[in-house]
């Protein structure tokens, strides 16, 4: 069997689902998609260093002591 016949066949099998049903199907279709995308660290993306620079910034009082513990110190 060729994949086109495959494939029109899976369509007519769909079209015959009650629509309900085929918004249930279309979520496993991109769940299963989801499932087979390739992880970053396989593709071949080089990334870019220094991306985010100067877009985050980190409070003063990063490290100090939150309000909400003082009983505990």
């Amino acid at each position: 069997m060729s994949i086109d016949m495959a494939q029109n066949q899976l369509l007519e099998k769909i079209r015959k689902i009650p629509p309900a049903y085929q918004q249930e199907v279309e979520d496993f279709i991109d769940f299963i998609l989801t499932k087979t995308r390739v992880p970053r660290e396989k593709r071949k993306i080089p990334r870019k260093i220094g991306l985010l620079k100067g877009k985050l910034q980190m409070a003063d009082d990063f490290d100090a002591p939150l309000d909400d513990f003082k009983d505990y110190m």
